[in-house]
C-alpha cells in the first residue's frame, strides 16, 4: 500500500481536528484581548461546529462536481484563510465569522479526504489506510488543549491559528503532487431543497446541543433551535423519498452492513465523544490538576490510538468485523466506566494504563467501523456514503458532549450547586452504558460481513 497518500490526508485532518479543540484552553486570553467574555466567546466554538454541520452534506457533491483533489486543496486554502482571519480578529463578531469560515474549510477536508482514500485504495488495503485516517480524529482533540495552553502561556494566542499557515501550505503542495487526479463524475444538479433542509436540520441540532452543553446563550434558545433542527430533519426524510437525486440518499440504509456501521458508530461516538469533555474537567476540578498536567495524562489515550494502527489489519483479518466491533464496543464501555472510579489518590500509572487501553479500543473501533461503512457499498454510492457518515459523526459527537454536560448540570442541581467527584462518576457510568449499547447493531451482522475488506476467512494474498 502507498502510505504517502493516507499520511498526507491524515496530516491535513490532524490540523483540522486539533484546531477544533485547541482554543478551549485559550478562551480567557482571547476574550481579554478582543474585549469580550469567555462565556460569550464560546459562540466561536459553536460557530465552527455549525459551519461543519451545514457544509459537510454538500462536500461529496462538490467533489463529484469539481474533482476531489481540487476540492480538497481548496478546502485547505479556505481553512488557512480562516485561520489568518482568526489571528487578526479584533472583535467577537469578527472572530465568530472567521471561525465559521474555518469550519467551511474543515467541512470539506474531512469527508473529501475519506472519499479520495476510498476511491484510491483497493478494498483489501482499506483497513490499513483507514487506520492512518482515524488517528487524527482521536489524537487531535487530546493534543489540542495542552498545545493551546502551551502556546498561550509561552507565546500569544495568535500563534494557535498562525501555525496553520505553513502546515496548510505544505499540505496544498504535497496534495497537488501525491493525490491522484480523480476526475469529476458528472454530478447531478444539486438538490437545492435538500441542501437547505439538511443545513437547517444539522446546524439546528448541533447548535442546539452546543448551547445546551456549553451555555453561552439562554438554554431555551438551544431547545428551540434543537426542535427546529429535528423538525427539518423529519421534513428532509420525506423529501429524500421523493427527490430523484437527494443530497443525502437515505436509501443506503437499506443495506444492513452500512446501517449497522452508521448506527453502531453513532452510539459509540455519543459515549466516547463525552470523554474528552468529562475527563479534563474531572482532573482539574476534582483532582486539582493544572490544564497542562491533565492534558499530559489524557495524552495517554493518543499513545494507545497510535499503537492500534499497527494491529488493526491483523486483528480484523483474524476476527472479522462482527467479532472485533462487538468486543471493542463492550470493552470500550468497560474502560470508560473505569474512569468513574478514579480518585485523587489513584496512582497516575493506573490512570495512564486505563487511558492507554481506552485509546487503543476506541481507535480499533473507529478504524473498523469507518472501513465497514464502505465494505458493501457500490462504487457509484461511495460519495453518498461518505457524506452520510460524516454528518452522523458530527451530530453524534455533539450529542455526546451535550449528554455529558446535561448529566453534570442535573447532578449539580440535585446536589445544591456542588460539582463533586460523584457527579463525574455518574456521568462516566452513563456514557459508558451508551458506548456499550453500540454492540447491538453488530450482533445481527453475518459472520463474513465485510470480508472483502477485512480479509477474514480469506487466504492472504502472496506478497
Amino acid at each position: 500500500m502507498n502510505r504517502t497518500l493516507p499520511l498526507i490526508l491524515a496530516v491535513a485532518l490532524f490540523m483540522e481536528q486539533m484546531d477544533s479543540t485547541v482554543i478551549s484552553t485559550s478562551l480567557p486570553a482571547i476574550a481579554a484581548d478582543i474585549g469580550t467574555s469567555p462565556v460569550a466567546l464560546k459562540l466561536a466554538l459553536t460557530a465552527y461546529l455549525v459551519s461543519l454541520a451545514i457544509f459537510i452534506p454538500i462536500s461529496s457533491w462538490m467533489a463529484d462536481k469539481f474533482g476531489a483533489k481540487r476540492v480538497f486543496r481548496t478546502a485547505i486554502a479556505v481553512f488557512v484563510v480562516g485561520s489568518v482571519l482568526c489571528a487578526v480578529s479584533g472583535s467577537l463578531v469578527a472572530f465568530v465569522l472567521s471561525r465559521f469560515l474555518q469550519g467551511m474549510g474543515g467541512a470539506m477536508m474531512t469527508p473529501v479526504a475519506r472519499l479520495v482514500l476510498v476511491r484510491s485504495t483497493p478494498k483489501r488495503e482499506l483497513v490499513s489506510a483507514m487506520a492512518w485516517l482515524t488517528i487524527p480524529a482521536l489524537v487531535g482533540p487530546l493534543v489540542g488543549p495542552p498545545v493551546g495552553g502551551f502556546i498561550t502561556t509561552f507565546f500569544t494566542w495568535h500563534w494557535i491559528f498562525l501555525i496553520n499557515v505553513p502546515i496548510g501550505l505544505l499540505g496544498i503542495l504535497l496534495a497537488g503532487r501525491v493525490l491522484p487526479d480523480i476526475e469529476p463524475t458528472g454530478a447531478a444538479p444539486i438538490d437545492t431543497a435538500g441542501f437547505l433542509l439538511s443545513a437547517i436540520a444539522a446546524s439546528g441540532i448541533v447548535f442546539g446541543l452546543s448551547v445546551v452543553s456549553l451555555p453561552a446563550l439562554p438554554p431555551w434558545i438551544g431547545l428551540v433551535t434543537l426542535a427546529i433542527g429535528a423538525l427539518s430533519g423529519l421534513v428532509y426524510l420525506r423529501h429524500s423519498r421523493r427527490a430523484a437525486n437527494p443530497l443525502l440518499n437515505l436509501r443506503l440504509f437499506a443495506n444492513p452492513v452500512f446501517r449497522a456501521a452508521i448506527s453502531g458508530g453513532s452510539l459509540f461516538r455519543i459515549g466516547s465523544g463525552a470523554v474528552p469533555f468529562l475527563l479534563p474537567l474531572m482532573l482539574q476540578l476534582g483532582f486539582g490538576l493544572t490544564p497542562f498536567q491533565s492534558g499530559m495524562l489524557t495524552f495517554a489515550s493518543a499513545v494507545g490510538a497510535l499503537a492500534m494502527k499497527f494491529l488493526a489489519p491483523v486483528t480484523l483479518r483474524a476476527g472479522g468485523f462482527r467479532n472485533v466491533l462487538t468486543l471493542a464496543a463492550v470493552c470500550g464501555g468497560i474502560f470508560i466506566a473505569a474512569n468513574a472510579f478514579f480518585t485523587p489518590q489513584t496512582p497516575p500509572g493506573v490512570i495512564i494504563l486505563v487511558l492507554l487501553g481506552a485509546g487503543f479500543l476506541r481507535s480499533l473501533f473507529f478504524t473498523s467501523a469507518n472501513a465497514l461503512v464502505f465494505a458493501d457499498i457500490e462504487a457509484d454510492d461511495v460519495s453518498q456514503a461518505t457524506a452520510i457518515s460524516a454528518v452522523s459523526q458530527q451530530i453524534s459527537v455533539a450529542l455526546g458532549v451535550a449528554v455529558a454536560g446535561g448529566i453534570l448540570e442535573a447532578s449539580t442541581y440535585f446536589s445544591g450547586g456542588h460539582l463533586g467527584l460523584a457527579s463525574f462518576s455518574a456521568a462516566f457510568l452513563i456514557v459508558a452504558a451508551v458506548t456499550a449499547l453500540s454492540v447491538l447493531p453488530f450482533l445481527g451482522l453475518a459472520r463474513d460481513a465485510g470480508s472483502s475488506v477485512s480479509g477474514h476467512g480469506m487466504q492472504k494474498p502472496a506478497e
